[in-house]
């Protein structure tokens, strides 16, 4: 991207922002922000809740395996599960977390995945009887390749309206924004 894609502005907030007040007014009990690259300059952009915290994944360069890692050991350890959202999906909305941890409370399941229009998407939520195997998990992937083992875990919530989309490129943002990623 050129720039820290965290902290490109989307609305009158950084792109990360986006995902913390998603979590904040869906109610979640804790929210574990995972940082790497940039980590203070991040840190300082948010506006974080009483309930938040930030940890630093120092192998950030090896994937988004060990952000996963990192994050799922901070939780507190009374936590019964973890709602995964991804930074640079500024579109969640918080009925989308609300919808996964509420079919995860009337169902306890292994992994609670919202699925939108599209397809499946995030949130994803995930039990901590799943947090063993997700935590042996190396480089760049993520929850999707347990799912892809253990589809029988996995409890697909509706959700209304198309996924978020990833801002990957910086196509991606101007397609968002109308913005430009050098300006």
């Amino acid at each position: 991207m050129g720039r820290t894609k965290q902290l490109l502005p989307v609305g009158d907030r950084p792109m990360i922002q986006h995902a913390v007040d998603a979590a904040e007014a869906a109610g979640v009990d804790e929210i574990v922000l995972v940082l790497g690259h940039d980590a203070d300059r991040i840190r300082d952009a948010l506006i974080l809740p009483k309930r938040a915290r930030t940890v630093v994944n120092p192998d950030f360069a090896a994937g988004q395996a060990g952000s996963l890692r990192v994050g799922l050991a901070a939780l507190a350890a009374d936590s019964e599960a973890a709602v995964i959202l991804l930074g640079d999906q500024p579109g969640i909305a918080p009925d989308a977390v609300r919808a996964v941890v509420a079919s995860y409370r009337r169902n306890p399941a292994r992994i609670v995945r919202a699925v939108y229009a599209g397809g499946p998407g995030h949130p994803v939520l995930l039990s901590r009887d799943t947090w063993t195997e997700v935590a042996a998990l190396e480089g760049d992937v993520g929850a999707r390749d347990v799912i892809e083992v253990h589809p029988d875990w996995v409890v697909d919530v509706e959700v209304p309206g198309p996924s978020p989309p990833d801002v990957d490129t910086p196509e991606d943002y101007e397609r968002l924004t109308g913005g430009d990623v050098s300006g």
